[in-house]
């Protein structure tokens, strides 16, 4: 190691620490590579070179510590991101799940952004009630979004997107439940399946009560090997049995949990507890 690159990881350091005690911001579960790739993004935007002056920004300027973290946070989404991976739930989750008229169903989209993936659900669902003729059962289906990003919570609580949010989206699917004109709000009856709280996959619990579905997608490929192993046993204790866990495409189960679940579609990672 060259003795230029050891102030620079010492400061480095020195600056992780600081955004995890100030902010609560667990950088230490995080790919170091991933962490500075980000922090370097919001550097250049401030035009300093060190870390070291990039936490004096911090020190005094509230507003670039959200933007630093939005910017940590991974907010890369779209409506129906991967289409296959939303017609393997339509086929082969959602009529597994459908409320009897006793029974409620309670979904979890963990690491929402700004809300695409918790509303494309709500959507599924919603197409589901219409093809059984079966609207009552949508008041027993419970879509709950978390992020820890708050301006991206606050975007998805808007639920009106852009053109870029639609690129996989269906235009059939578009047409029924969005506005035409910009911004493409959600129709209303979708809007009210979904409700958002901010929450730290890693440090707070998961949501209480049992889970039916969990999708998490895109989003522990940036954890490390010891979190995400313990992410998924968290996941398997929050799901009722027979209740699905759905990843994303490049992430797939480590460790002992690899175990404990059943694959429905390994190919859309989509699992199911026993």
């Amino acid at each position: 190691m060259s003795v230029q690159q050891q102030p620079a990881d010492a400061e480095f350091a020195a600056l992780t620490e600081k955004i995890s005690r100030e902010r609560g911001f667990g950088c230490a579960s995080y790919k170091e590579k991933c962490l500075r790739r980000r922090i370097a993004v919001r550097m250049r935007a401030r035009g300093v070179h060190t870390y070291r002056d990039y936490a004096k920004i911090l020190d005094g300027d509230a507003r670039e510590y959200e933007l630093l973290l939005d910017a940590l946070t991974i907010n890369v989404t779209k409506l129906f991101r991967n289409w296959e991976t939303f017609a393997a739930i339509a086929d082969d989750v959602i009529p597994a799940l459908w409320p009897a008229p006793d029974e409620h169903v309670r979904c979890w989209s963990a690491g929402c952004a700004s809300g695409e993936e918790p509303y494309s659900i709500a959507i599924l669902m919603h197409r589901e009630a219409m093809q059984r003729k079966d609207e009552k059962a949508l008041s027993r289906i419970t879509i709950l979004g978390t992020d820890i990003d708050r301006l991206s919570l606050k975007a998805a609580e808007r639920g009106a997107f852009g053109e870029d949010a639609f690129a996989d989206t269906p235009p059939a699917i578009r047409r029924r439940y969005f506005t035409p004109r910009p911004p493409h709000s959600v129709d209303p009856r979708v809007k009210a399946m979904v409700q958002f709280e901010r929450r730290d996959l890693l440090h707070e619990p998961t949501p209480s009560g049992g889970l039916d579905l969990i999708t998490c997608r895109n989003v522990i490929i940036y954890f490390d090997r010891v979190s995400q192993e313990l992410l998924f046993q968290r996941f398997f204790d929050a799901l009722v049995p027979g209740g699905f866990l759905v990843l994303g495409k490049v992430e797939t189960l480590l460790g002992p949990t690899r175990n404990l679940f059943v694959p429905v579609n390994p190919r859309e990672r989509v699992f199911r507890k026993p």
